[in-house]
């Protein structure tokens, strides 16, 4: 049989989410597949509405739907599922006359470019040397091994752990300046606004983890240097998610290294020994609304 100028399976990677299009002659054999028994992932999203006379079944589903699976590696994101056929039994239920199948689908991602599905003219340069280079402003967040040398090569924590954060800002031709962290979400899933969700810093630099009972959490001093802030947060999972994975979002903020630290720049951890809110730099008046929660912003 002369092989198909078209993959039978054929899967495109976009910016936010992946299609999918499958031959309905998935096998070549020259009978066709039914719409119904095609699914995408464990959750078995269903296909978008078939049109009979089309040779394709096509899927289309964001990125982190229909079950799919996430690893970070050092240097990419990669997305996986599976698209599975499970054939309906035929008239006579004691035969079969198709077999299940499952084709495994990879969408990876680089961790340190940018990526966009938007077309893009061939005369247009790319987006990182577009930036005028002496008011580009180069924000980071890594999670650090132990010592705080290196980016830490695993994503995986035990509870009991401690996640080490370091938020860096790099500038090319810029006054000196002097990074905070403004809030930091952790959620179920990559959208923060979803539930549940838990701001374990908030109101402008209150790392208000370190409040709770048995933890570590704290913001370390002295900083590697003004542009650099490293702070330490107890491991956690949302009670009644029966899922392992944590998407974590912050707010980074730069100010004149010159400026002192004022209450809307200001990085403020709880010390369980005196009682009190304690800064980072500054004095401990700049901390006082982590207690009122009345932050105010200019």
């Amino acid at each position: 049989r002369a092989l198909s100028p078209r993959p039978a399976v054929a899967v495109r990677c976009q910016e936010g989410q992946l299609a999918v299009t499958v031959r309905r002659d998935l096998f070549g054999t020259g009978r066709p597949v039914r719409a119904a028994e095609l699914s995408l992932g464990t959750a078995s999203c269903p296909p978008l509405s078939p049109n009979p006379a089309q040779a394709f079944v096509t899927f289309v589903a964001a990125l982190h739907e229909c079950g799919s699976s996430l690893q970070v590696t050092p240097d990419s994101l990669i997305y996986r599922t599976t698209l599975f056929y499970k054939p309906t039994r035929s008239g006579n239920p004691l035969i079969l006359r198709a077999t299940p199948a499952e084709v495994p689908i990879e969408c990876h991602y680089p961790r340190r470019s940018n990526v966009s599905s938007g077309a893009v003219q061939p005369t247009w340069a790319p987006f990182r040397s577009t930036v005028a280079a002496e008011e580009q402003l180069r924000f980071s967040l890594r999670l650090m091994d132990d010592e705080w040398s290196r980016e830490r090569l695993s994503n995986g924590f035990q509870l009991g752990d401690s996640l080490r954060f370091q938020a860096d800002v790099t500038s090319e031709g810029h006054v000196p300046l002097r990074l905070f962290v403004d809030q930091c979400v952790a959620t179920a899933t990559p959208d923060r606004r979803s539930s549940p969700r838990y701001a374990f810093i908030d109101l402008g630099g209150c790392l208000v983890d370190s409040r709770a009972e048995d933890t570590s959490s704290a913001f370390v001093s002295p900083r590697p240097r003004p542009e650099s802030l490293r702070f330490l947060v107890d491991a956690f999972k949302f009670a009644g998610d029966a899922g392992n994975l944590l998407y974590i979002s912050c707010h980074l903020r730069v100010s004149p290294a010159a400026q002192a630290p004022n209450p809307w720049n200001k990085a403020c951890s709880f010390s369980k020994a005196s009682g009190l809110w304690a800064p980072l730099e500054g004095t401990a008046a700049i901390c006082s609304c982590c207690d009122t929660g009345s932050c105010a912003f200019p």
